[in-house]
């Protein structure tokens, strides 16, 4: 009889240990806040339990974890996901927390030599990285004469990892040379090698490179057709007219495509822009676009978009020029010497209404084209997301909010799920999804910065996790703490 009682209370205890819950099963709980999910349309009041960088559970029970944060009273959203930087250092990454960002990408120009890149920055970032092949170098690793410049330039992406746009005048004068068509089979080797080193996909910023011939463009969009990786194009001269050019390559050739910064390459036919790709994709083509919340652009003075006719081209004048440097507006003097030196210019040419309407489209992406660090930096470094969610959907209503945190969020991590599977995990609040999650106050958010006193946190934005580790509390940046994950595309090695 005595063994058998004490077989029972052996078998009880079993039991309860077989379903006895820890005293905190999680890493962290989010408690009380309206959790808005944009692939379900989920938006309720829930608490959310994160373990080991992944949400494990969405409930209305009241869960234990060793930190406790009460988010009620906010907007618990995907982390923003921004697949157009061009500041890929901590220093701008600090600015882009503040703005809820939690996965950068520098896709349109992308990066050389990324093998050494994303080894640099393992475990040396904020948030979630990744770069496409950068095909301006691969042509010139295809040509002979700037080889010592590569050498120098491998060095500096090895121990600096510095944005392209710090990196690239030395190669100026091969964007205007025509790669001779022997050597476009070994420029096709360079990109293929450098998608095995993880990249996104192809950078294909053709309106940098007048010289790039259309054979060079179209054998490209074969290979990206061929190995269903994404080109990001930043299209010719010509607006509409070469926005069907890249349409037209990727539909020939099978290629995903997508289209950058649609507002300043359409300009005042962002509408029809939009149409065309919304067609292509109703077709069944993997065709998207983007466009930043801001009536100016930014780029290098001494590229090829000024060359002459630029101002016909791009219906500007001198004093539509903002020098960065200074914030003065340009004369054809200063035009004449600040363009000798090269430097970053702020390009005011285009409508609140253009923007508005382009924001307002089904299915565009919202992506910043954010600028490496300067005082008076373009204000879309620092300020994109929270400008789209306080001005455009808060106080203009152009849009609502589920759908304004879907092109922020789900539609840029779907954008990329082609060539990083990585991104079905993000752009969601779900059981199982990474825990890249950024909680704001509706109220509150908003951009600061401004084209006259530079860039400026954002406000509004409270909490920032990356990979289930928080890097802003209360508003304020968590020092020395480095989740950020590199963002690989399936091609690595």
């Amino acid at each position: 009889m005595r063994k058998r009682t004490r077989s029972y209370i052996l078998f009880y205890w079993v039991v309860q240990l077989a379903f006895a819950q820890p005293s905190n099963p999680y890493d962290i709980v989010l408690q009380g806040g309206r959790v808005i999910d944009p692939e379900t349309n989920f938006d309720a009041i829930r608490n959310i339990g994160i373990r080991n960088g992944q949400i494990l559970e969405i409930s209305t029970n009241t869960l234990s974890g060793t930190e406790t944060i009460d988010v009620s009273g906010l907007i618990v959203a995907p982390g923003f996901i921004d697949i157009h930087v061009h500041g890929i250092t901590n220093i701008e990454q600090e600015y882009q927390i503040k703005d809820g960002v939690t996965t950068a990408l520098e896709l349109e120009w992308g990066l050389p030599f990324l093998e050494e890149w994303y080894e640099l920055r393992k475990s040396r970032s904020i948030i979630n990285f990744g770069a496409s092949v950068n095909w301006p170098i691969t042509r010139v690793q295809s040509l002979a004469s700037f080889q010592e410049q590569l050498s120098s330039l491998k060095e500096t992406m090895s121990t600096k990892g510095l944005p392209v746009t710090k990196t690239m005048p030395a190669f100026g004068r091969s964007f205007y040379q025509e790669l001779p068509l022997d050597r476009i089979p070994e420029m096709l080797d360079y990109i293929q090698a450098s998608l095995k080193s993880g990249g996104l996909g192809i950078s294909m910023p053709i309106g940098y490179l007048p010289g790039a011939s259309t054979e060079e463009v179209f054998r490209v969009y074969q290979l990206a057709g061929t190995l269903k990786a994404p080109v990001y194009a930043h299209v010719r001269e010509g607006g509409i007219i070469a926005i069907q050019q890249v349409i037209s390559d990727a539909v020939l050739t099978g290629a995903p495509l997508h289209i950058a910064h649609m507002n300043s390459m359409a300009l005042s036919k962002i509408m029809l822009a939009i149409e065309m790709v919304n067609t292509a994709q109703k077709s069944g083509f993997d065709i998207t676009t983007e466009l930043y919340p801001y009536t100016a652009g930014s780029t290098d003075l001494k590229s090829a978009i000024f060359d002459t006719g630029w101002q016909q081209k791009l219906n500007m004048n001198y004093d539509d020029l903002q020098w960065v440097a200074t914030g003065e507006r340009l004369t054809e003097e200063t035009f004449a010497t600040y363009r000798k030196e090269g430097g970053t210019v702020v390009m005011h040419n285009m409508k609140p209404e253009w923007i508005a309407s382009g924001i307002a489209s089904k299915g565009t992406i919202i992506a910043s084209d954010g600028m490496p660090y300067a005082k008076l930096a373009h204000p879309r470094s620092s300020g994109t997301f929270s400008r789209v969610l306080g001005k455009y959907v808060r106080e203009d209503k152009v849009l609502g909010l589920i759908e304004a945190i879907e092109k922020i969020t789900l539609l840029p991590a779907r954008r990329l799920e082609v060539i990083a599977p990585v991104m079905k995990r993000k752009g969601r609040i779900q059981v199982n999804a990474d825990a890249d999650i950024t909680i704001f106050s509706f109220d509150k958010i908003i951009d600061t910065s401004t084209f006259e006193k530079g860039i400026q946190p954002s406000e509004g934005i409270e909490y920032v996790l990356v990979n289930g580790v928080p890097v802003l509390r209360k508003g304020k940046i968590v020092k020395n703490t480095f989740p950020g994950q590199p963002v690989y595309g399936k091609y690595k090695d």
